[in-house]
């Protein structure tokens, strides 16, 4: 063994430093395992993939070999919350912990940090008047004048859906660069630099592919140049950079134009032109446009193969983005007249330049390469991107193609290879040996690969359930039926419920049968997500039985299926109303689909089954957290015990006792209530 994986091996020991002074800390020899595979990933170069079962420990199991290698490193994550978590609270602690003299930084995208010079532009903004915005206004500035970092998630009271937020903030269009009157105090540039001089720099997937498209257009890069690279929750970043590498066009990229156009048009050139019909017309005109794309229950995505997305009249479609374009032009002529005044006017217009750009783009015909589609909500955001990031990652990733890194030694005297490593772990990666639902779309097929299994002991701990009784998904009354089983569980249960849903629609349902049933809220609160803020949701449930003696019901669909964690109590019943194949309608699926088909593969055994397998695996992670839970999992899909596939989707899930019975379900109910 090396140096380093004799270090890595002690650290992790049961006699190691992490043992003597981490409360709870336990060796597992998953952990172990993974840890001295990251090690020869970072002594040899190359690229690792380790699905790291719930419990295993992969974030020691990578950090640790990170931190006492020594070499710089990015860890990136989906979620803010995990990317805070390491930066807070995981990473400080081993730094302390192995007496090491590492810097560390966190980074995040720009939009997550206060912009001085738009909240001194807010002031102006036409909202001011508002009593409840002055408030708020004053309550940004007042913090403005403390924080150190910038970073708005230090600021209480205030989210992402504020209409405010944005107004604080800046983006990649709207933010002035160098030409900024708050250039030097810039939160953005400041934690920039910090992250450039660090040794261990945390952002995330969003962040990872800006940089990206920033290196690519000969601009100077956002993060450090690194030997090491590890993704955590690795399993978002197909879809991340799929959405990310494309272009897009949305109403709220117009809207925001109109309004920056509004504000800074009347606070730096009042009456030089009218800047109050330049926004209107702008505003109509996007308006007009999102009208264009018809009324839908919930959002939907649209497949748009030709001349228009589906469903939508060419005609009307292309008088709608002939409109927008005018405007745009119209708005473009406007802000000639005062470019030279101000740095901001010259932004403003390199924004309506763009903007333009992208609706001559979809205006044309798609590119052969690329899926196109329109996302349509109360907003309309056009996409076209490619299918996967199997292109992107598998140069960056090739020897032959990365950047030359020079040689370097350690403290040890030990050349350091030349090659980068690359370490993408996460839970949940695929449902074959070599990950293939993860490595084939992300060009990491020739990576190593490696599963390390949970530590708890599933058969002891949870159970499976599947009602035979029930009708097919497809059944008008499955929905009704699905609640009709939670609501004999839960009257026995007391909450602890955690319903997933595959689709909106079965979220209402659900959660509307269950609420007229719990209506007086004495025994169970009945929680349904889009009632409340998510963060509210999850605090609330995961508050359980605790909070004057009530137990919780939470009835959620996508965004609940992972990255839930409720260890202990709070949690014992997770219901999953159907299997989750990916809708087959999906422009993304569809497109996927297709070129399985021209490759002579199967959609369905190598797309939908493997996205399904994947997603059932998340949701029912959501059960067991920790080796003293105890729970029940149901799935109400029959096609689970039923057709050829459930084989394969059953050896995806966690090895539980399996249930055969609506006795036996309830007897097993009975004892979590006890």
């Amino acid at each position: 063994m090396t140096r380093l994986a004799d270090a890595v091996a002690d650290t992790l020991s049961d006699a190691g430093l992490l043992a003597e002074q981490v409360s709870g800390f336990q060796p597992r020899q998953g952990q172990t395992e993974m840890a001295m595979a990251v090690v020869e990933t970072i002594e040899q170069g190359g690229a690792l993939v380790v699905e790291a079962g719930t419990g295993v420990g992969k974030t020691y199991a990578y950090l640790v070999p990170v931190l006492l290698s020594g070499q710089r490193a990015l860890i990136s994550t989906a979620t803010k919350a995990l990317q805070d978590q390491l930066f807070s609270r995981d990473i400080p602690r081993l730094v302390q912990v192995l007496n090491l003299p590492v810097r560390v930084a966190l980074l995040k995208g720009r939009s997550s940090y206060l912009c001085l010079h738009r909240m001194e532009q807010a002031r102006h903004s036409p909202q001011a008047a508002q009593a409840a915005y002055q408030r708020a206004i004053a309550k940004v500035e007042s913090w403005s004048q403390v924080t150190q970092s910038g970073d708005m998630a230090e600021l209480p009271g205030l989210d992402e859906s504020s209409s405010l937020w944005p107004l604080v903030t800046s983006t990649r269009d709207n933010c002035l660069g160098s030409n900024c009157p708050r250039y030097r105090a810039c939160h953005v540039n400041l934690a920039r630099k910090e992250a450039m001089a660090a040794d261990v720099v945390v952002i995330n997937h969003h962040l990872f592919f800006a940089d990206l498209s920033v290196r690519e257009s000969g601009v100077a890069e956002l993060l450090p140049t690194v030997r090491v690279t590890v993704f955590d929750e690795a399993h978002q970043l197909n879809e991340i950079g799929v959405n990310f590498l494309g272009q897009d066009l949305s109403t709220v990229q117009l809207l925001e134009l109109a309004r920056d156009v509004l504000g800074t048009g009347l606070q730096l050139a009042r009456g030089l032109v009218d800047w109050q019909a330049l926004s209107a017309g702008l505003e109509k005109a996007t308006r007009d446009w999102r009208l264009c794309a018809g009324q839908h229950r919930g959002a939907v995505r649209l497949r748009w193969a030709e001349g228009a997305p589906q469903g939508v009249e060419p005609a009307v479609w292309t008088a709608g983005l002939a409109q927008l374009q005018a405007a745009l032009d119209t708005l473009s002529a406007g802000l000639d007249q005062v470019t030279e005044l101000a740095p901001d006017f010259q932004r403003l217009m390199e924004r309506t330049v763009s903007l333009g750009q992208r609706v001559r783009q979809f205006a044309n015909a798609p590119d052969a390469d690329a899926v196109r589609w329109a996302e349509v909500s109360a907003q309309l955001r056009l996409i076209e991107a490619p299918l996967d990031i199997a292109d992107t990652f598998s140069k960056l990733t090739s020897p032959a193609q990365a950047p030359a890194l020079p040689q370097e030694n350690t403290t040890e005297g030990a050349a350091v290879p030349v090659q980068r490593a690359w370490v993408f772990t996460s839970a949940t990666l695929g449902s074959d040996e070599r990950l293939g639902w993860f490595t084939q779309p992300c060009g990491l097929t020739a990576a190593r690969t490696m599963r390390v299994g949970s530590p708890f002991d599933y058969a002891q701990q949870a159970a499976l359930y599947v009602p035979s009784h029930l009708p097919k998904p497809s059944d008008p009354t499955h929905a009704i039926q699905v609640a009709q089983i939670v609501h004999e569980a839960v009257v026995l249960l007391g909450g602890r419920t955690l319903v997933l849903t595959t689709t909106l629609n079965a979220m209402r349902v659900i959660g509307e049968h269950l609420q007229s049933r719990f209506d007086s809220g004495l025994v169970v609160e009945v929680l349904v997500q889009g009632q409340s803020p998510k963060r509210k949701l999850m605090e609330r449930f995961r508050e359980g039985v605790d909070q004057g003696g009530v137990g919780c019901v939470l009835v959620a669909s996508a965004s609940f299926w992972e990255g839930f964690d409720v260890p202990g109590d709070a949690l014992q019943l997770v219901v999953i109303d159907k299997l989750p194949f990916p809708p087959p309608d999906d422009p993304l699926f569809e497109a996927r689909s297709q070129r399985l088909t021209r490759e002579g593969r199967s959609p369905f055994a190598d797309h939908a089954l493997p996205e399904a397998a994947v997603a059932l695996k998340q949701g029912a992670g959501r059960l067991i957290r920790s080796e003293t839970d105890q729970g029940v999992l149901v799935v109400c899909d029959t096609r689970l015990s039923t057709m050829s596939y459930g084989k394969r989707l059953m050896a995806a899930l966690p090895p539980m006792r399996i249930i055969t019975s609506r006795s036996e379900f309830l007897s097993e109910i009975r004892a979590l209530a006890q």
